[in-house]
């Protein structure tokens, strides 16, 4: 009787260590993530399209993180749209809407930020980069109109009130822990050298 109680005790040991692992790296059903999936240090990313500060990190020290801890297997980089506008949302469903190209429109769109947000015809613009990135006029105007990505996109940035407290982008989970604003590449490496410890 107690070596059965004993393995009992083992195995709910066990199955709870799994289900707190398994919390802990829960994905979204849409994320989108770069890096090798066994990496140690895991970055959530929530970023809007049109939120200046969330493509200047994006242009000026992802770049970075990317060739020191991303290319080298350190890290997983996600990357979780959190749109506080209609054109976030909508270039947020564009960049998803292109099949293996997510990160490829993602980058096109922080560089070209400024010139959609000053274009006089959003949509219009839109539909050039999504073009120009081989989608064709249908596959554009039914991504535009698909609900269900939408709802998927809105209901994720809800998760990230809802869990991590989030209201400002750009907003980073690094191992649960929440930091925000355009951090420079520095004060990031430094971040990530902790968490690794």
């Amino acid at each position: 009787m107690r070596f059965f109680l004993k393995t009992l005790y083992s195995i709910i040991i066990i199955i709870l260590s799994n289900v707190i692992t398994a919390q802990a790296q829960e994905f979204l059903e849409i994320d989108q993530i770069i890096g090798h999936k066994d990496a140690p240090i895991t970055i959530i990313n929530y970023s809007s399209l049109t939120c200046l500060h969330c493509a200047e990190f994006h242009i000026k020290t992802f770049p970075k993180i990317k060739s020191e801890w991303i290319d080298t297997g350190k890290v997983k980089f996600i990357f979780r749209d959190f749109p506080m506008d209609t054109l976030s949302q909508a270039t947020a469903m564009i960049s998803h809407c292109s099949g293996n190209h997510y990160f490829a429109f993602l980058d096109i769109f922080f560089r070209n930020q400024e010139r959609l947000i000053n274009s006089q015809n959003h949509l219009n613009s839109i539909k050039d980069v999504a073009k120009l990135g081989g989608m064709d006029e249908k596959e554009i105007d039914q991504c535009i109109i698909n609900n269900t990505l939408l709802k998927k996109i809105n209901s994720r940035a809800d998760d990230a009130i809802n869990r991590y407290n989030i209201n400002s982008v750009p907003s980073f989970i690094i191992e649960d822990k929440l930091y925000s604003g355009n951090i420079p590449y520095d004060e990031f490496s430094k971040l990530l050298i902790f968490n690794k410890e």
